[in-house]
């Protein structure tokens, strides 16, 4: 595998760590959540925990078309990914709304910088999973902002 290839695969590895950790994130919300907006959230949150359950399986099989073996561990995940799990305390719904809004901006911002990597290296297939996710992500965290009291 080439340079390019491993960074590649690099940042794929990292992407699914940060999108599993916070699919999982996602997922607790929905179990979790209370208050005036709780049937709205709790439908937002499990359609985007399943969509970012797809995008994972996505990137899982993304990474092994490079002939590498993709991570699967929660202790590789909570290791590579800048998102963080769910606090452990108690949340308002808001307080739920607020750090999934910030979650997915950060999201969208790193997979931009992996975009211009994988455009620089001529690699269309990391491209067209890095677009997807941008958009993703970009509609994930304007549909929370939406949810805002």
């Amino acid at each position: 595998m080439n340079t390019n290839s491993n960074k590649t695969v690099q940042a794929l590895s990292k992407t699914l760590s940060e999108e599993y950790v916070l699919m999982l994130k996602t997922q607790n919300f929905h179990w979790n959540v209370e208050g005036p907006l709780f049937f709205s959230l709790h439908h937002l949150f499990e359609s985007q925990y399943k969509g970012l359950g797809e995008k994972v399986d996505t990137l899982a099989e993304t990474i092994r078309t490079y002939g590498v073996k993709s991570p699967g561990s929660f202790r590789d995940f909570l290791k590579t990914s800048l998102i963080d799990e769910a606090p452990a305390d108690n949340i308002s719904s808001h307080q739920m709304v607020e750090i999934l809004n910030k979650d997915h901006l950060a999201m969208a911002a790193r997979l931009k910088e992996h975009h211009e990597f994988a455009e620089k290296s001529g690699d269309v297939n990391a491209m067209v999973v890095y677009e997807d996710l941008i958009s993703f992500h970009e509609k994930s965290a304007w549909m929370i902002r939406s949810h805002r009291a």
